[in-house]
């Protein structure tokens, strides 16, 4: 058993690394090894995941153009290789991956246009669950809300960005029209989540980025406006709580401790 444990790593192992020789043992149907049609396989391998993570990340790719991004794809496959047989979680460390590659250094918002779509797809798979309906917290007497903690839709997944990547995410999607865009404006946040069929994208302030994120983390209504007004003194608690309401993004609530989320 543990002898096959190691050829298959052996398989695996030459199968993204193309200085590997084929591992030996391999045939053909003619019961002849075969360097050619093992450098088939390896290569419809590669291949296929780099279409999976172009299928993942159309944004980055339409900003870099295709050649680049599988320059990109190839490279972080060869480093980071599927660990499950489940392709929806491949890619999750793809974002910071870019972040670290030199010749992307130059497009230093392409890291978090990236976060944003893994955020996308995270929401897009996430748990069904239902809105909370606004009127079960508008009964909750004002002295209780800020020991309450929020119970937020599984989906809601929060971005943070130093540059406006959300603007340049929504203009290199679907029939989105790239234009020029200052870097100097100032970053962009924003939450995602799908109350429904369809994940819904909304800019933030970066107060309501902290208080979401306090949320997400587990801490009370009263401790997340702490780190909200701490990222921005103009934080309207009030406002951002009907935001969320109307986003669906709250589905319960509680004054006893929620577990964080991992």
């Amino acid at each position: 058993m543990f002898r096959l444990a190691e050829r298959q790593g052996e398989f695996a192992a030459a199968l993204l690394d193309p200085e590997r020789p084929m591992p030996f043992g391999l045939i053909g149907p003619d019961g002849l090894p075969s360097e050619r049609r093992f450098a088939v396989y390896r290569n419809n391998v590669v291949a296929g995941l780099i279409e999976t993570l172009r299928a993942a990340f159309p944004a980055v790719s339409r900003i870099v153009g295709e050649d680049f991004f599988g320059a990109i794809a190839r490279i972080y496959v060869m480093h980071e290789p599927p660990v499950s047989p489940i392709m929806l979680g491949y890619g999750t460390s793809f974002p910071d991956f870019i972040g670290h590659f030199e010749p992307a250094a130059t497009l230093p918002y392409l890291a978090d246009v990236a976060r944003i779509e893994r955020a996308w797809s995270e929401a897009y798979h996430a748990a069904e669950a239902e809105p909370l309906n606004p009127a079960a917290l508008a009964a909750v007497a004002p002295e209780d809300l800020p020991k309450l903690r929020l119970l937020l839709h599984p989906s809601v997944r929060v971005t943070r960005s130093h540059f406006p990547a959300l603007s340049i995410w929504q203009m290199n999607v679907g029939n989105g029209v790239p234009t020029p865009v200052d870097l100097d404006t100032g970053g962009e946040n924003a939450i995602l989540v799908r109350p429904d069929a369809e994940v819904e994208v909304r800019s933030l302030p970066d107060g309501g980025a902290a208080f979401i994120a306090a949320l997400l983390d587990g801490s009370s209504v009263l401790e997340a406006s702490k780190a909200a007004l701490t990222a921005d003194s103009r934080f309207d608690l009030s406002a951002n709580l009907t935001g969320l309401l109307q986003a669906g993004a709250i589905v319960g609530f509680e004054t006893q401790p929620l577990g964080r989320r991992p």
